[in-house]
């Protein structure tokens, strides 16, 4: 007979198991009764030695059957947990783990996680009538069907890949697309051994970050600029040189006497929109060529120009210096994850080579299906009727915003999905993003945008929302932001 100290409880004590845990999603049952007894082990509720009652008891303990206790005992016994034997029924086989301490210790990070995690600030949600915050996804413009189409049909011839000698740079007949279509749409200088790709221009960013920048060299970028290319290119610990944007985009008199990388959006500069005259593109150039430094040209916006055609890639001017940054997220959809990038032979071979470090290849069933949209003329027929959408709710909301709030000057968008607005003389962001969010409007602060002092402004997404919706938005803001006795009391400030 077992003495008192062997049991599962004491006589006269409750027992310590008097149910299941809560279940998770997919949790088989007698994964769960393993999961409850396995926790109570590892907690030291059961001690090393303890012996468990019968399965007949222990199962009506637990609410269980007898067989559903019997393939739980089978498995902690696999793992170690608990012996069973005829002659002294099932122990606990392992000591429980030491208490915990009061407060977890901190988590061991690097260094690049701590510069990456820095200053990132969660959205904060919430409920809106209107929301013209940037980065929506536009889905009444996907080519659904096309996609479908070609994610299927290459499903099908996917049972046996040929062997591929560059399979990190991603599928050669999709390289062969893309540079095609780049060298035909964008005026750029493309191979398909130039092209690399990628999971979108976040993916393209980090990559090239690990790959030239570290602590003491240095990476420019426009201020303001994309917060996600400042968060990829500081994590490295380089030294990031703001370089300010004006009317005309950014200013190459400011450039650094040396720099590693230089980001830059010359085709729809983010978020201003201003594009970079060809003057200025030259300028960059002669700096590049002059420092040895490569332009990373993030070419987001050149599909969804508003114009009768986009202007030309810089890449087309300097191949050798400047790497192509793309990614069809936002003309696709985000779900696709299908980017790329373009950059000089000596570049790519050492992308090749570091790759096999963090993803091997890229996704090559939608790598594929890309491949045949292009080559079809299908993604051409999507863009014009994504166009002709996109370039009606831009002049929609540029006409609402004209009529009702006319002292809010507006940066017309000559491509992307959202128009810069600078606020009028005596409005900070922070109280018009609050008085627009009370109105039922969410807008995107662009002070978050910029290291330097700039305008105060905000920017409004406008493709993902139909032209009812538009106004609808304007107005909000327009009764919000109108004169009234209390607006004239606080001094201009709306209350």
């Amino acid at each position: 007979m077992s003495s008192p100290a062997e049991e599962l409880a004491p006589e006269g004590q409750p027992s310590p198991l008097t149910g299941l845990r809560p279940a998770l999603p997919g949790e088989a049952l007698h994964s769960r009764v393993a999961r409850t007894l396995r926790g109570a082990i590892l907690e030291g509720t059961l001690p090393a030695g303890t012996r468990l009652p019968g399965h007949r008891s222990l199962a009506a303990r637990l609410g269980v059957s007898r067989n559903t206790l019997v393939d739980a005992l089978a498995q902690l016994e696999a793992e170690g947990y608990v012996q069973a034997s005829a002659r002294s029924g099932t122990r606990v086989a392992v000591p429980g783990a030491p208490p915990a301490p009061a407060a977890a210790p901190p988590l061991p990070l690097s260094a690049w996680a701590t510069r990456a995690l820095a200053g990132h600030v969660p959205d904060a949600g919430g409920g809106y009538a209107v929301d013209f915050r940037v980065g929506q996804p536009v889905p009444d413009l996907y080519p659904a069907g096309a996609w479908a189409q070609a994610l299927v049909r290459r499903a099908r011839q996917a049972t046996a890949p040929p062997p591929d000698p560059h399979a990190e740079l991603g599928p050669l007949d999709t390289r062969r697309a893309l540079a095609a279509y780049l060298n035909a749409e964008r005026g750029a200088r493309v191979t398909p051994d130039m092209v690399m790709l990628t999971g979108g221009t976040q993916a393209s960013l980090d990559a090239l970050a690990r790959v030239f920048l570290e602590e003491g060299r240095v990476a420019a970028i426009e201020d303001p600029t994309y917060p996600g290319a400042r968060a990829a290119l500081g994590a490295t610990g380089a030294t990031l040189c703001p370089v300010p944007v004006d009317a005309g985009g950014l200013d190459p008199a400011a450039l650094p006497a040396r720099a590693t990388l230089l980001y830059l959006t010359p085709g729809a500069q983010y978020p201003t929109t201003v594009a970079l005259p060809a003057a200025r593109q030259g300028e960059v150039v002669a700096w590049a060529r002059r420092t040895g430094a490569f332009v990373l040209e993030d070419d987001y916006a050149a599909d969804l120009h508003h114009g009768a055609r986009p202007p030309a890639a810089l890449q087309g001017l300097a191949p050798e210096r400047v790497v192509l940054l793309g990614t069809f997220s936002k003309s696709l959809a985000p779900v696709t994850r299908s980017g790329y990038l373009v950059a000089p032979e000596p570049v790519i071979r050492v992308l090749a080579g570091t790759r096999p470090l963090t993803d091997r290849a890229p996704a090559t069933l939608d790598a594929l299906a890309l491949a045949d949209v292009l080559a079809s003329g299908a993604y051409a027929r999507h863009l014009r009727r994504a166009r002709q959408s996109i370039r009606h709710r831009h002049e929609v909301l540029l006409a609402a915003l004209a009529a009702r709030l006319p002292t809010w000057p507006v940066t017309p968008a000559r491509a992307g999905l959202h128009v810069h607005v600078t606020l009028p003389p005596g409005l900070s962001e922070e109280e018009v993003v609050a008085v627009a969010a009370h109105a039922g409007v969410a807008l995107t602060p662009a002070a978050p945008l910029a290291q330097g002092p700039r305008p105060p402004a905000v920017l409004l997404a406008f493709a993902h929302l139909p032209p009812e919706r538009l106004r609808e938005g304007v107005a909000r803001l327009a009764q919000a932001f109108s004169p009234s006795p209390q607006w004239e009391e606080s001094g201009g400030s709306p209350t």
